[in-house]
């Protein structure tokens, strides 16, 4: 199985779009067997969902996520564990020992001069980044 997780400084990217890397979790019987962090070159919303599909990801950790990447995702068979923040390492094993904690359909409507939420709570910052787990 291949993990993909939103990655800026060790941490979570909060903003699936925008994300400039990937860090990219190989795992096998359970446990991380290795991992690398993947530029994406700039790819945008509709273009990184074609990223994970040719780096064979299974599944994507991530900040908030826009109903079209989700649909995109759906389409290519990758599971969504949206609305997470925090140590990308801590949420794999999170993910792997079944304690991950997400919001299951975190959308991110970003919209220029309005209020922004993710899924049914609001992050309230600017930078669309949540504080804390999110949960449903």
């Amino acid at each position: 199985m291949k993990i993909a997780v939103t990655y800026e400084n060790g941490n979570v990217y909060g903003h699936f779009g925008h994300t400039a890397a990937f860090k990219l979790y190989e795992v096998e019987n359970g446990a991380v067997k290795s991992a690398e962090v993947v530029p994406t070159m700039g790819s945008g919303h509709g273009a990184l969902a074609g990223f994970l599909v040719a780096h064979g990801v299974d599944c994507l950790i991530c900040g908030g996520i826009g109903p079209g990447a989700q649909m995109a995702l759906a389409q290519a068979g990758i599971r969504l564990y949206a609305g997470c923040t925090g140590n990308a390492d801590e949420r794999v094993d999170e993910l792997l020992n079944g304690t991950l904690v997400f919001a299951g359909f975190a959308t991110c409507d970003h919209h220029h001069g309005e209020e922004h939420h993710c899924g049914s709570h609001g992050c309230g910052d600017h930078d669309h980044h949540c504080g804390g787990h999110c949960h449903d």
